[in-house]
């Protein structure tokens, strides 16, 4: 059976206290419902204390056919054996990260708010750009905001898969799913959700279902 126009796509909490423990609620979250990646993103933290978090979750996403992307860091991605790596403007040029992960591998690319980036990510070789933030978000700074209407443009002229990223919760999923995300990149809306994150996949998969109804 095909996978659906669109998918969700889970980021980390960006400080992981318990590993082992979050390795137990990944599990539980993937076996939920549908989820497409996985990517590590732990901010400010050692290179040896991410590698251990990628040697603890990436069997537990990729025994599930769960893509695992690291955030920022192409060395340590094609290290420590990622499936890809998700870069943003500030971070490894799109042409360097490529060049260290290989021709097979995911490389990502934030654009912000910006069609121009995004264009250029495409044409550079990107497997998919993330436009964002949509809504307000605790998670990391965000220096943009971004309209639906852009993963719609985006979508009726473009190839290149679109990820919609930035406070996205249970109650903006569908909007977005409607909207034209291929995926939909999500981190408190899971890990905080008040059901805990299993309950949050089951409900975010439900939603994006509605919208890709919605999109017809």
């Amino acid at each position: 059976m095909a996978p659906p126009l669109c998918r969700l796509y889970l980021i980390t909490p960006p400080r992981l206290e318990d590993l082992a423990g979050f390795g137990h609620l990944l599990a539980q979250a993937l076996d939920a419902g549908d989820v497409a990646a996985l990517q590590i993103r732990l901010k400010d933290t050692p290179d040896e204390v991410i590698a251990a978090a990628v040697d603890a979750l990436a069997p537990i996403a990729q025994a599930r056919g769960v893509a695992v992307i690291l955030n920022d860091r192409p060395d340590l991605a094609a290290r420590l054996g990622c499936d890809g790596v998700h870069v943003g403007q500030e971070d490894a040029p799109l042409a360097e990260a490529r060049r260290i992960m290989g021709k097979d591998a995911m490389v990502g690319v934030t654009c912000h708010d910006s069609l121009h980036l995004a264009m250029e990510a495409a044409e550079g070789g990107a497997d998919y750009v993330a436009f964002g933030a949509f809504f307000p978000t605790r998670t990391k700074d965000a220096p943009t905001r971004a309209e639906p209407e852009l993963l719609t443009g985006w979508q009726a002229d473009m190839l290149v898969p679109c990820v919609a990223i930035g406070g996205i919760t249970v109650d903006t999923a569908r909007g977005l799913a409607a909207a034209g995300a291929d995926f939909l990149a999500v981190s408190a809306g899971i890990w905080s959700h008040a059901e805990g994150p299993a309950a949050a996949v089951k409900r975010f998969n439900e939603e994006i279902a509605l919208g890709l109804a919605d999109r017809g």
